[in-house]
């Protein structure tokens, strides 16, 4: 088995591409050890010293290292892992349907009339532009809600998105420039926390 490994903007993210499967449908962002037990892969990386966050996408993960934590100390182990994870056959999550939805869009806020038909549009242009793209870099963007009165998408960063300090950038620049463009009533984009 090769597993692949990419660099991505953030300097304390590596992305691995196991040229399997990881989530298939759907992503989850583990940010701590105790989210790791629902996964052995997870539980396993997350026993390294140094590790802070994993993110698990479609056919990819990101690990998050702390600042004062090595790649020359934690690659070989990471990857030790996810081959042992995939060499044995085991489901990533056992006991658990796989992960979130594909989309991962937030159901809480219930839109109606021409605020829907702006929602709808945003969610399109998130999921068939700008996700594929933050995706080439380890991470994913999700919606989270818009303010029909100011006109701000609220988004949130996972992945190598999270934290990275180009993320800001990516969002202002790219994200808040594209969603302005195609959709009018967008005065601002925000990050959730």
């Amino acid at each position: 088995m090769f597993i692949q490994t990419e660099a991505t903007p953030n300097p304390e993210v590596l992305k691995f591409l196991p040229g399997r499967e990881v989530m298939g449908e759907g992503a989850r962002d583990i940010r701590d050890a105790d989210e790791a037990k629902a996964a052995p892969l997870a539980a396993e990386i997350f026993g390294l010293d140094g590790v802070r966050r994993l993110y698990f996408g479609p056919d990819f993960l990101t690990v998050e290292k702390a600042a004062d934590a090595d790649w020359a100390h934690l690659k070989a182990p990471i990857l030790a892992a996810i081959m042992d994870h995939y060499s044995s056959g085991a489901r990533l999550f056992p006991g658990e349907a796989q992960g979130e939805s594909a989309a991962g869009h937030s159901e809480d806020g219930v839109y109606e009339g021409e605020t829907a038909q702006i929602v709808a549009e945003i969610k399109d242009l998130l999921d068939t532009r700008i996700r594929p793209a933050v995706a080439q870099d380890g991470g994913d963007i999700l919606f989270d809600r818009f303010d029909a009165d100011t006109g701000v998408v609220w988004l949130n960063m996972r992945g190598a998105c999270s934290g990275c300090p180009s993320s800001t950038a990516t969002l202002k620049s790219g994200v808040e420039n594209m969603l302005k463009h195609y959709v009018p009533e967008v005065t601002a984009v925000e990050q959730t926390l």
